[in-house]
């Protein structure tokens, strides 16, 4: 089977950028039976998901929606979590927190679990993600697991790779917004990357309006951010997995501009 997991969605303008070139782009790499996860944790104008990113980018192909350090940013998200299982919010966010950070896509003659887990350095609080992660893999029927790891350090993106090595079909790291070119596969059986990347405007600086960003290094003094416009650009990761051992054959970067 085939897995498209596609990099932090920046905007509504780049969710309309997935409606327009998913549909096809599913078909060109001949998805079929696998599945398409993408991270929308900035989908919203302004960073968060929203109902309406989020439904924006079910439009386009997603059967996973991830997200990250901003899930909670928009209240009005609280019931979505809540009603929808397919939208993930990381799972080391305490089990008072609406949502859950796992669910289950069942394929008939096999299934595909999707893990969503944030880091702990250089961020906010949160529980021991390695610690729940191997709480999550004992209750999980599955050998085809896919571990969206939403973290800031290489350092800890890396440790999770290795750790969760021969344990999950992959642990893909996001949150950086700057694909890395580390794509491997651990012990021949994790595919593992660094950063996925994002999908959102190619002459921006992480999505942002370059700027922006470039007054607030000049006079450090605080900018509203505004999402730069103009040629989009999609960053994913292609996987191929034996779904009755859950090993990855191959993974494969994608960096695709769009007009």
């Amino acid at each position: 089977m085939k897995i498209l997991f596609i990099g932090d969605v920046v905007g509504q303008d780049a969710c309309e950028v997935l409606c327009t070139f998913l549909p096809n782009f599913k078909h060109e790499l001949e998805i079929g039976k696998g599945a398409v996860i993408i991270n929308g944790e900035n989908s919203a104008d302004g960073n968060g998901i929203t109902p309406h990113s989020a439904k924006l980018l079910f439009k386009a192909g997603a059967d996973v929606i991830t997200t990250g350090n901003h899930c909670f940013k928009r209240h009005d998200m609280d019931s979505v979590y809540r009603e929808n299982p397919f939208i993930l919010r990381p799972a080391n966010f305490g089990e008072n927190s609406p949502g859950k950070g796992v669910c289950l896509i069942d394929r008939g003659s096999f299934s595909i679990a999707v893990i969503n887990l944030a880091g702990i350095t250089f961020m906010a609080p949160a529980d021991n993600p390695f610690k729940i992660a191997d709480e999550l893999l004992e209750t999980i029927g599955t050998k085809n697991v896919i571990v969206d790891f939403h973290a800031e350090a290489t350092a800890e993106k890396k440790a999770m790779g290795y750790y969760l090595a021969g344990k999950v079909s992959a642990v893909l790291c996001t949150h950086t917004h700057v694909q890395t070119a580390d794509e491997q596969i651990i012990n021949s059986h994790t595919a593992y990357i660094t950063d996925v990347g994002m999908t959102g405007a190619l002459n921006s600086v992480l999505g942002v309006d370059k700027d922006v960003i470039i007054e607030r290094f000049l006079c450090y003094y605080p900018k509203k951010h505004s999402l730069a416009a103009g040629k989009y650009s999609i960053n994913a990761v292609l996987l191929e997995i034996n779904e009755k051992t859950g090993k990855t054959q191959s993974i494969q970067r994608i960096n695709r501009k769009m007009h």
